[in-house]
């Protein structure tokens, strides 16, 4: 893999409708958990894999997610006044100085591979990270993104991140096919985007982690688009594996669907058992509930 892994990319401009009415006016990707929304556990994921360049691909509407990593003169000048020190330093260490964000705009909603494609002008001719927001993934070690980095560095591949499914959810996901699976990870031999259970190559389904190499850009600009007329990145990756080698990688930790309902509860439970603060009052709450239920 030419070069090392510094910019990363995060595809903000879905609409969020699961979480309508909330999502009439706040971007899903800044619904909280805990007391930090979606994005920031994204953004510190790629900081700690080494990327200091972020790519937000958002739309004319969502000015929330900017907002957020803007000053915010007023508010930091009440603080400072109020000798709120420890609040000051949460709003203004949201992105350490050495990193940089740059907005770009996806101006209509043609999927997934589009939305990377639109980051090209930002990335140029290296390879980058892609991180969707959505999929919060929790682990006491390394970051999956890092985990990602590290494995492509190594491999001088393109590496995808992947978990095992139950064969009844393939229709959900792009599952992949791999030959000399060991370990962790293996060299993926075809993609598939939501094949039916009957169809599906393996049950290691693809998740919102990848490390790509910038070939994907030109093999993107090919794709036609399929279904409601969305470039679909899946497409990108099948064209990317005849040419390039790539990876899939079983990361290590526990991923949260957070565009989902249930998703988003159940990372904000485990982040609040992880928390020292709130562990056991969260505890003594969940026990209440199960009690009362």
């Amino acid at each position: 893999m030419n070069g090392r892994v510094r910019c990363a990319v995060f595809p903000v401009a879905g609409l969020g409708t699961r979480f309508l009415p909330a999502t009439k006016t706040v971007p899903k990707e800044m619904l909280p958990v805990v007391d930090r929304p979606l994005i920031q556990y994204a953004v510190d994921e790629a900081i700690e894999a080494g990327c200091d360049t972020l790519v937000f691909v958002t739309n004319r509407y969502k000015h929330a997610v900017a907002d957020y990593f803007d000053k915010a003169y007023e508010l930091e000048q009440k603080l400072e006044k109020a000798g709120k020190f420890e609040a000051l330093a949460e709003i203004r260490d949201v992105l350490p100085r050495h990193v940089r964000a740059v907005f770009v705009t996806q101006t209509e909603a043609l999927g997934l591979g589009h939305a990377v494609l639109c980051a090209r002008p930002v990335v140029g001719e290296q390879p980058f990270a892609v991180l969707l927001p959505d999929d919060l993934i929790w682990n006491r070690g390394a970051g999956a993104t890092k985990q990602l980095v590290d494995l492509a560095t190594r491999e001088q591949a393109s590496v995808i991140a992947v978990q095992d499914v139950p064969i009844e959810q393939t229709r959900s996901y792009g599952i992949v096919a791999t030959r000399d699976f060991t370990g962790r990870h293996g060299e993926i031999s075809a993609i598939v985007e939501k094949p039916r259970p009957e169809e599906a190559p393996s049950t290691l389904a693809v998740v919102g982690r990848y490390v790509l190499q910038p070939r994907i850009f030109e093999l993107l600009e090919r794709t036609k688009p399929g279904a409601g007329g969305e470039i679909q990145l899946t497409d990108g990756i099948a064209a990317l594996l005849a040419e390039q080698k790539t990876l899939a990688y079983r990361f290590e930790g526990r991923r949260f669907d957070c565009g989902s309902r249930i998703g988003l509860i159940e990372a904000t439970l485990q982040y609040a058992l992880d928390d020292d603060g709130l562990r056991d009052a969260t505890r003594d709450l969940m026990r209440r509930a199960l009690a009362d239920g």
